[in-house]
């Protein structure tokens, strides 16, 4: 029995981190403290100016754990990571899960490239952004490398220079092919060092070269040259105009302020870079009664930089942050550089907050109505599926599905979804290895031990490290299983978690006849659901969900198996040939309209095997990939 009176006693005068905990262990808050003795015990102390929201958090509070940290700025650190991972009732969540493009310059090649990034990695390329809009990020990418004549090949130059011939690019006149040595290095480098100029916001340079060749096409009465110059031109304009200049200082900066409205909040985010405002962002934010604006700023900033690769110089706030010191401290070692965080009293600066102000207060008041029908669909449908089933605390569902044609290369998938919402990147998908042709009950229970067997051997190893609050890929457990089918799926489900000896309900997703959603198996019967709830469109979803993802699995390995028999009867070709022929061509039609000297050029091949890989795709009976 947890005695919260005498565990208060044994906290250390140390930084760290403190877990509040409820009867159910579901993990009510996270939070640091510089001194954990002095923090925690304040949850518990008889008066105090406490706000109603934890007031109600400490009347759950069953017990609760610490993390003891060398210092408050690794305790932050740690209080970040915690509260994305748990995603805790009582802190406040920034519900969005968004992510930014970058561009990124390979400046490490000899050749560099221009390229998407997702994310910014720890390697020696340079990076433009984070932008708003991927698609203006691709436009931009395409007219930097056609004003440039940037390669976009994946070469490895100079070694494989001459190796194979100049792709299209260099004869419609939109690369100088490096690859054949045809530019130098020295003066690649310079259009390199112009895109670059380019990316920061300089268009004087490129429009006066543009307008310069167009006048001269049209003097030499070449009016189609002229006119390519001329469309070159107008794409540069319309870049120049989507980016508007905010300030003269040239910084990199990011504009932050919130608007609430009891339990809504947006917070909105100008993104300056090079001085000009490169886009816009709003992020929806859980809030509770009696949460100072300040403290919601100070969560969000938190949060937010904790999953973003890049870091601006300033971040501009309307208000002094609780812990603005420390935040800096911590974006600084983050960042590696200096990060600070101003609040600005007067001027342009002040201004610019105040326009982030406004901003956000225009979101809220349109987007309230969204946001609570965003939130009936997902919060509100689990809270449904609650009342229905008779359980609580419903965080995190698996739905499993199986999928096979007569027999070949079963498949079973895991989606999962946390409150409402898929999250993708726990979805797992299994090649049924125990199991020989189409036994869907069979395959089952093979998924289900696998996925299971392996979570628990994860927590163990976990434990035996001594981070039992950490969890893996496979550690973190369902409140809920939901199967695809009834009584025999779900049977076969609860037999394989006694087994092993977890605890977990499990749910039949139930069609009718026309394979439509008709109700929820559960506790031995059947329970109906209202086509026009909530609810019911959750598990609609779900179902489907797990359906797809098993089918484009299955899609993906027949397709794979087609190609992979068909290159095995081929003379000469092994396994590297294989390889080297499925990469270039990828399609068994790709592989027929190709030419011998196509096939050659694959530095794998030779003329011989080449000329056998032809004959054999023009004189043998191969079906047309469908």
């Amino acid at each position: 029995m947890f005695d919260i009176k005498e565990e208060l006693k044994k906290l250390p005068d140390r930084p760290g981190v403190y877990l509040m905990h409820d009867a159910a262990d579901h993990i009510l808050y996270v939070g640091k403290a510089v001194n954990l003795k002095n923090r925690v015990r304040q949850y518990f102390q008889n008066g105090g100016n406490k706000s109603p929201k934890i007031l109600r958090m400490v009347s759950q509070i069953a017990w609760f754990e610490f993390i003891v940290t060398d210092s408050e700025t690794e305790a932050l650190a740690l209080e970040c990571n915690l509260i994305k991972e748990h995603r805790p009732k009582y802190n406040t969540m920034l519900t969005d899960d968004k992510g930014y493009p970058f561009i990124r310059v390979t400046v490490e090649e000899a050749f560099p490239r221009i390229l998407l990034a997702r994310r910014v990695q720890k390697d020696k390329s340079k990076y433009y952004g984070p932008y708003t809009d991927v698609g203006a990020v691709k436009d931009s990418i395409r007219l930097v490398r056609k004003l440039y004549r940037i390669r976009t090949c994946r070469r490895r130059l100079p070694e494989e220079t001459g190796k194979e011939r100049p792709c299209l690019n260099y004869h419609i006149h939109q690369c100088d092919a490096p690859c054949q040595g045809y530019i130098s290095q020295e003066k690649y480098r310079e259009s390199i060092d112009k895109a670059q100029e380019f990316l920061k916001g300089n268009f004087g340079p490129i429009q006066k070269h543009l307008k310069e060749k167009m006048q001269e096409a049209a003097e030499a009465l070449d009016f189609e040259t002229a006119a390519s110059y001329r469309e070159l031109l107008f794409s540069v304009q319309r870049t120049e105009q989507q980016q508007k200049v905010t300030d003269s200082g040239g910084e990199n900066r990011d504009i932050v302020a919130l608007a609430m409205e009891e339990a809504d909040a947006i917070v909105q985010v100008f993104f300056i870079r090079e001085g000009r405002l490169i886009g816009r962002e709003h992020f929806h934010v859980q809030v509770a009664e009696g949460d100072p604006a300040s403290q919601v700023l100070s969560d969000f900033v938190k949060q937010f930089y904790s999953g973003t690769p890049f870091f601006p110089r300033e971040i501009f706030v309307p208000e002094e942050l609780p812990d603005g010191p420390l935040i800096e401290q911590w974006l600084t070692a983050k960042s590696g550089r200096r990060v600070t965080v101003v609040t600005p009293k007067r001027g342009e600066k002040h201004r610019l907050v105040e326009l982030a102000a406004q901003n956000a207060a225009l979101v809220l008041r349109q987007d309230r109505e969204k946001v609570k029908r965003e939130e009936a669909r997902t919060l509100g449908a689990v809270r449904q599926l609650e009342q229905l089933t008779g359980l609580s605390g419903l965080h995190r569902m698996e739905a499993f599905d199986i999928s096979n044609i007569s027999g070949f290369e079963s498949v079973g998938s895991m989606v999962v979804y946390e409150n409402g919402r898929p999250k993708r990147n726990d979805y797992r998908k299994f090649k049924i290895r125990w199991v020989q042709g189409a036994n869907d009950y069979a395959s089952l229970e093979e998924v289900l031990k696998r996925r299971y067997s392996h979570g628990l051997e994860e927590a163990r190893a976990l434990r035996e490290q001594g981070m039992d609050q950490v969890y893996g890929s496979f550690s973190q457990f369902p409140d809920l299983i939901l199967m695809d089918g009834g009584r025999g799926q779900v049977n076969i489900a609860e037999r394989v978690l006694g087994e092993l000896g977890l605890s977990i309900p499990v749910c039949g997703m139930v069609k009718d006849d026309n394979h439509r959603t008709r109700g929820l198996y559960y506790q031995n019967r059947e329970l109906p659901l209202d086509r026009h709830s909530e609810a019911f469109q959750l598990i609609t979803r779900i179902q489907d969900e797990a359906h797809r993802f098993a089918i484009t699995y299955h899609r993906s390995l027949r397709g794979k198996a087609q190609v992979h028999s068909i290159l095995d009867d081929i003379p000469g070709v092994g396994p590297v040939r294989r390889k080297a022929l499925m990469r270039e061509f990828k399609t068994i039609d790709a592989m027929r309209a190709a030419s011998v000297e196509d096939i050659e050029a694959l530095p794998e091949m030779n003329r011989g095997v080449a000329e056998m890989v032809y004959a054999f795709f023009h004189e043998g009976e191969i079906p047309s990939e469908t």
